[in-house]
């Protein structure tokens, strides 16, 4: 039986939609004889992008994964997989890797069975292709995730037919996987809408900002540039800005009305029956927080380090950190949050972007949340152009960006505390805007930063290899002294490798 689960993976077509997008479950589709209508596309590009909210993926498994192997969320656990990935230990039989693997492949083949349905669609191109452009660009984002994490991989991008070729496929050289990223993402490009009702929805901006990212991580500086000018200069056609209140982006009440999401993730009343709902609040909850019907599970926190060498005027720390919560009805500041009595409770501010606002929906420890999870958004695109202006010696236009969401930062908003009393922080002068020469270590500080705890920085230290400088003693979470050059790409799952021996491992595993 273990020859087929592989195959199941790769050709099953689970298609669940997005809650923003079609959320009628009409379970497992066979392509043939399904594709007639434009809408029976959207159903399968709808079907790739659940994939990516589950907890296998965006609700805990890959995302927690990812704040694990950054220098700024350390472990409160001792289950084995976790420890695995925040110590630099995983092996290939991880079982966070030996979840979000098979979920993404399964977006892909969701992805492909959309293209390659459409084919039987007989209406004109210009009312097909944007909707099979979703699913171009469902596609890239899953690839671009796997190739980031494991290099080479399985490039599949077509529907599978041929049981023998699925369990003997290679790896695809990562340089290849990146060209035909790009080639989807231009595709994308080409035929998505300027402006969508749901920020769920793959844009025209969204492709153009990924080319960017992903140019970014190839060092071409100008095409990285390039793009992400292209996104800047059509703002408004785009309807992209900064959000003006930094805490609005991390509140599920509202951050539908926000403009500054290019793509997200969005878990609005989304649940399912195999434990797939958000589960990353609870995740990084406090244990015995009075708040969201038993507070959190004390699992990914970070070191006293990342809040004390944050400077405490910087607005963004009041919203990204928990301080000060209320437990057993008594309001405790982070020196006293082991008063819950758990083994694994650390007097640590805790993650606070995800348990103050979960929404209507969220249920005990918050789980089940209506969150929706920026994958990529304007701030991000301007710190890109930062980045490679830097890289390009322009100057002017760097510190014009990444000022920008410096200024944002200045600008304060209302928020609440820990223990749920709201607080307004006034515009204050943290943090200031840089000047002179802009260096790359300025804007990856500026990244670390603004996007602390979304799952960015892990990337962010792979493409600059900067491991061996924040994972040493004078880092954040003191010396991870298993780390090596070989921990910037993970194993590919042991049980992978046993279905096709055609399948080889990375180095040092």
């Amino acid at each position: 039986m273990k020859i087929y689960k592989l195959l199941l993976l790769l050709v099953g077509l689970s298609i669940m939609g997005c809650s923003d997008l079609e959320e009628e479950p009409v379970g497992i589709l066979s392509a043939e004889g399904f594709f007639e209508t434009p809408a029976n596309i959207q159903t399968a590009v709808d079907g790739s992008l659940t994939h990516a909210i589950n907890e296998k993926f965006w609700g805990r498994k890959l995302s927690i994964a990812l704040m694990l192997r950054s220098d700024m969320v350390s472990l409160a656990s001792n289950e084995t997989r976790r420890v695995e990935m925040n110590e630099f230990t995983t092996l290939a039989s991880n079982g966070m890797i030996s979840e979000f693997w098979p979920r993404t492949y399964q977006g892909i083949a969701a992805a492909n069975a959309a293209i390659a349905g459409a084919e039987d669609v007989d209406v004109d191109d210009s009312i097909k292709n944007p909707i099979t452009a979703q699913a171009y660009f469902a596609r890239a984002f899953y690839y671009f995730h796997l190739v980031r994490l494991f290099g080479d991989v399985p490039y599949i991008d077509a529907p599978v037919t041929d049981f023998d070729a699925a369990t003997s496929i290679s790896r695809t050289p990562a340089a290849e996987v990146y060209e035909n990223i790009i080639s989807d993402l231009e595709y994308a490009k080409t035929w998505l809408p300027a402006t969508v009702t749901s920020r769920a929805t793959p844009s025209k901006a969204a492709a153009s900002s990924y080319l960017a990212l992903v140019y970014l991580t190839l060092e071409q500086w100008q095409n990285s540039f390039d793009e992400a000018q292209e996104v800047i200069d059509n703002a408004g056609t785009y309807n992209l800005a900064l959000e003006s209140n930094f805490q609005n982006l991390f509140n599920a009440d509202v951050i539908d009305a926000s403009l500054e999401p290019i793509f997200a993730l969005d878990y609005n009343n989304f649940e399912a029956d195999d434990n797939a709902y958000d589960q990353t609040a609870p995740m990084t909850g406090i244990r015995g927080d009075d708040r969201n019907l038993g507070g959190g599970w004390s699992v990914a926190v970070p070191t006293l380090e990342v809040y004390t060498t944050w400077d405490a005027g910087d607005y963004r720390r009041a919203v990204s950190m928990d301080d000060e919560v209320s437990i057993g009805g008594t309001v405790v500041d982070y020196t006293q949050f082991d008063i819950s009595g758990h083994e694994f409770a650390k007097n640590n501010p805790y993650v606070a972007k995800y348990t103050r606002f979960p929404g209507p929906f969220a249920r005990a420890n918050a789980r089940a949340t209506s969150h929706n999870y920026s994958m990529i958004r304007y701030a991000e695109v301007l710190l890109i152009a930062a980045e490679a202006a830097v890289e390009l010696g322009d100057n002017a236009t760097a510190l014009n960006y990444i000022n920008q969401v410096r200024a944002r930062a200045r600008m304060g908003g209302e928020t609440q505390t820990g223990a749920g009393v709201p607080v307004t922080f006034e515009p204050s002068a943290v943090p200031a805007d840089l000047t002179g020469t802009v260096t790359i270590d300025d804007i990856l500080e500026e990244r670390r930063l603004e996007f602390a705890f979304e799952g960015i920085r892990w990337y962010d230290i792979a493409r600059r290899k900067i491991g061996n400088e924040v994972f040493g003693a004078s880092g954040l979470e003191g010396e991870k002294p298993f780390f090596s050059e070989d921990d910037y790409l993970l194993p590919l799952p042991e049980d992978e490798l046993e279905r096709n021996p055609n399948l080889t491992q990375n180095p040092g595993y």
